[in-house]
């Protein structure tokens, strides 16, 4: 769970263009089309529409245009792609399914997507095989349709697309915190209040930066918060739900202790 608790719901900058001074009047996707390689004016029309294309840190419409030195940015839910992603037949819990997005049951076990240490085997490498037919999955993006996550060995539903129009949406309503994210786990000890709230600021550990760690103050970190509820008392050990701060002045998840937990 640490992984999905403590990522952030961040959009990641794929290409930045300062328009010229003497740029003429252009509109923003016929801007782009002209500026960018093997990208279709359509590809560039839906980033556009789904709040992905920033000219001066904000969102424009398709006929926004261009005016001289404006910077237009390119914002997408995935860093731009480190290894090789190959298709393989492992079996994966699909909830639902139609054109547009895809929710998977992630069993505990299996890694996400590539990274680190976990080259193959993972939940995109089965994905890249169940929808080989969809051109988002044959962009050989190293996160193709995802736009949230959670830790190996976590269980818990994940919502991917299908489409690049559904990925912007969806992205933009993780990045925006318009989505409610619950969450139950199994934690040590007893809890008094049995509800409640807790609050800290998270970063990698200084000792080992695998680790996440829990700071006493705000200048380390970034700030979480968890509201708490428990479900049952199992002797040492608790049954809770939790659900993320959805104020969009939060960016990361919630925690229940102060010691390093595996990252």
């Amino acid at each position: 769970m640490q992984e999905e608790l403590f990522e952030q719901s961040e959009l990641y900058e794929h290409h930045r263009i300062v328009a010229d001074k003497g740029q003429g009047m252009l509109r923003v996707d016929k801007f782009l089309f002209n500026r960018l390689e093997n990208v279709s004016r359509n590809k560039i029309q839906l980033a556009v529409r789904a709040g992905n294309v920033l000219v001066n840190s904000n969102p424009v419409k398709p006929n926004y245009r261009v005016k001289p030195s404006d910077v237009i940015t390119i914002v997408l839910p995935y860093p731009h792609h480190e290894y090789e992603i190959v298709p393989e037949n492992l079996p994966i819990n699909i909830l639902y399914e139609d054109d547009h997005l895809i929710v998977v049951n992630k069993e505990a076990g299996m890694v996400v997507h590539p990274g680190h240490g976990n080259y193959t085997g993972t939940l995109v490498n089965a994905l890249c095989w169940h929808l080989k037919d969809v051109p988002l999955f044959q962009s050989g993006e190293i996160r193709p349709g995802l736009v949230h996550r959670i830790d190996k060995e976590t269980s818990g539903i994940l919502v991917i697309a299908k489409t690049e129009l559904a990925l912007n949406r969806l992205a933009k309503q993780f990045f925006d915190h318009t989505t409610r994210r619950t969450y139950h786990a199994i934690v040590w000890g007893t809890f008094d209040p049995p509800e409640g709230t807790i609050t800290g600021n998270i970063g990698r550990s200084i000792r080992d930066r695998l680790k996440m760690q829990v700071f006493p103050d705000g200048e380390t970190g970034k700030p979480a918060v968890t509201h708490y509820k428990v479900i049952e008392q199992l002797g040492y050990v608790s049954l809770i739900e939790c659900r993320l701060e959805t104020d969009e002045r939060i960016r990361s998840g919630c925690t229940w202790n102060t010691s390093n937990t595996d990252f």
